[in-house]
């Protein structure tokens, strides 16, 4: 076997064996209501110990299952993707780095080590956003670093909180210390932590950024790695902060970020930027959900997304891997009569996203819109969530159109090679997922039936809402973009609903423009100006100066003695004649 493909071989049969092992252990687990706690010591000096510890239970089990199979499934599919690319297999090490990363993050109960998980996924995602170096990608991958760098200093400062308490071991006090002024800080630090790491708002612009990187990266950071990791974190949280004030303000900002990208998202082009923006809106489905205190549901819905989002992305990798690396869907069209099991699994993917009934995505999104139904949060919320459903219908209808149903509007003569089966093979397992898994952990995690009582119409408003979203994607996909705006107030309008609500512009340039401005003057007056005058340059100067009066001295030798001897015989005369 070739050597650029053996470390890619092994990644793939190591993750995916130790997925399937995880899962039996899940199951293990479950029915044995298991949870396994474990203390190792590193180092121990005097008093002093340093440990490392590890919680294992039915929920780390899983996920961990679910993030290898993905991550297994996405390097295999990178062996046909990246196939031209030198380098593979730092490619590989990249996105194994980054899945050890996640995996440290969640077997964690000791705040440290999630640190080190935390941070880790913050650094090879920049390394991975910045892989294709221009320069679009550095200010992608420098917008995602230092958003993401916010949410460390949060968990720096919640390490730093922790030390009023005998251990770092977060866990033992969720449930005692809840009442604690340092523990409420932490609470605050956590969910500010998440809303930077699960980019809701105001931290939302550098989700879309990230699409710089390379399309396997974009499966795996957008399904079950990097954007969950604030999810989960909360999740294991959540009796701390369940009862806390902020926990309602992360509701309605995380509605509002759900609301937010499903605008977005029927204004824009870029295949990628579709299906980050969606991303965005199911995150923050997760985090509304976990701040009405139903983090098992939040987790739930975490698992079947990861899935489909996961096939979604892979999907769009294919295409713009067939499209010549073009990535705006106004190219695309009639992809179903060229590209048929591309177009089978892009399709399936999308109805999974919508919640079409007895896809996996139907198992969660319709209990999590039951479970909203049945509570007692005001209008405002109800209707942004159910507004939010429509949207998710309405953006997938309008992709479905865009890439499967309209004219092809490439050249005419180009030709659409054969697909590759090692993709196809990577799409097909997680085809199977996206249809059985929503079903099956739905079986496993709630063992017990919960009872929603409502009426026929309120029962019936997802598929209202899913309707009217359909018809508005069929509808707008037939008409120019621009024909829109007329029925909008205005074209700034418009523009601010196009722009995620101009958060880039605040989030990134905002408040970049003058610090980089008063960089500028720094670097112009002082770096260059005085500080250059008066100590490089002036330096400069005055040395060279010595030097040229000392290499007068050393190149005229002859007089330097006559001149010498001289100065000696009047020194010695002076002195001669005052001493008498």
């Amino acid at each position: 076997m070739n050597n650029k493909y053996s470390i890619c071989f092994m990644s793939f049969f190591f993750l995916f064996f130790f997925s399937l092992i995880n899962f039996y252990f899940v199951i293990y687990f479950i029915m044995n209501n298991l949870v396994i706690f474990l203390e190792w010591e590193l180092i121990s000096f005097n008093s002093k110990m340093v440990v490392m510890s590890i919680i294992l239970d039915w929920m780390s089990l899983m996920f961990m299952s679910f993030v290898s199979l993905i991550s297994s499934v996405v390097i295999y599919y990178s062996k046909s993707y990246m196939m031209s690319e030198k380098n593979l297999n730092r490619f590989i090490i990249l996105v194994l780095l980054f899945v050890f990363s996640m995996i440290l993050l969640i077997i964690s109960p000791n705040i440290i080590s999630i640190f080190l998980g935390w941070d880790g996924l913050g650094l090879v995602s920049y390394c991975l956003v910045i892989y294709y170096q221009n320069v679009k990608s550095f200010n992608a991958g420098m917008l995602t670093a230092l958003s993401n760098r916010i949410g460390d200093v949060c968990i720096l400062i919640v390490v730093s909180w922790m030390i009023n308490y005998g251990s770092w071991n977060y866990i033992f006090y969720l449930d005692f210390m809840k009442n604690d002024f340092s523990m409420i800080m932490i609470g605050v630090m956590i969910i500010l932590a998440a809303m930077t790491k699960s980019a809701q708002i105001p931290f939302s612009s550098w989700l879309p950024a990230a699409m710089a990187a390379p399309t396997p990266v974009s499966a795996l950071v957008h399904s079950s790695t990097l954007v969950t990791a604030g999810v989960y974190l909360l999740i294991r949280f959540n009796n701390l902060l369940v009862d806390m004030f902020f926990f309602k303000i992360l509701l309605l900002l995380s509605c509002l970020t759900m609301f937010m990208s499903g605008i977005s998202a029927n204004y824009e082009f870029d295949l990628k930027k579709i299906i980050a923006l969606s991303t965005l809106s199911q995150l923050g489905l997760m985090m509304s959900i976990l701040s009405m205190g139903m983090p098992k549901l939040a987790f739930f819905h975490l698992l079947t997304h990861a899935m489909f989002k996961a096939l979604l992305f892979l999907c769009a990798g294919m295409i713009i891997h067939m499209m010549n690396d073009i990535q705006d869907i106004r190219y695309m069209g009639g992809l179903s009569f060229y590209l048929p099991m591309t177009s089978l699994c892009m399709l399936m993917s999308n109805m999974a996203l919508c919640g079409i009934p007895f896809m996996s995505g139907f198992y969660s999104k319709d209990m999590i819109l039951e479970m909203l139904s049945m509570s007692n949060f005001n209008f405002m919320i109800y209707f942004l969530y159910y507004i939010s459903t429509g949207l998710t219908m309405f953006y997938s209808i309008r992709l479905t159109m865009y890439l499967m149903v309209n004219n092809f509007n490439l050249l005419s003569v180009y030709n659409l090679y054969e697909e590759d089966y090692i993709m196809l093979k990577s799409m097909f397992t997680l085809l199977l997922m996206s249809v059985f898994s929503g079903s099956m952990i739905s079986w496993m995690i709630f063992y017990y039936s919960d009872i929603v009582y409502l009426s026929f119409n309120m029962k019936m408003m997802v598929i209202y809402v899913s309707l009217v979203g359909m018809l508005m994607g069929y509808l707008i996909s037939h008409m120019k973009i621009y024909s829109i705006n007329k029925f909008m107030m205005s074209y700034t309008f418009s523009n601010f609903l196009c722009v995620m609500w101009f958060m880039p512009n605040l989030s990134t340039y905002g408040l970049n423009y003058k610090i980089l401005y008063m960089g500028q003057s720094f670097l112009k007056f002082i770096d260059m100006g005085w500080s250059e005058l008066y100590s490089g340059q002036g330096i400069y100067n005055i040395m060279k100066n010595y030097s040229i009066i000392y290499n007068i001295f050393q190149m005229n030798n002859f007089k330097i003695y006559l001149f010498s001897f001289i100065l000696w015989m009047m020194i010695i005369f002076f002195v001669m004649f005052f001493s008498l």
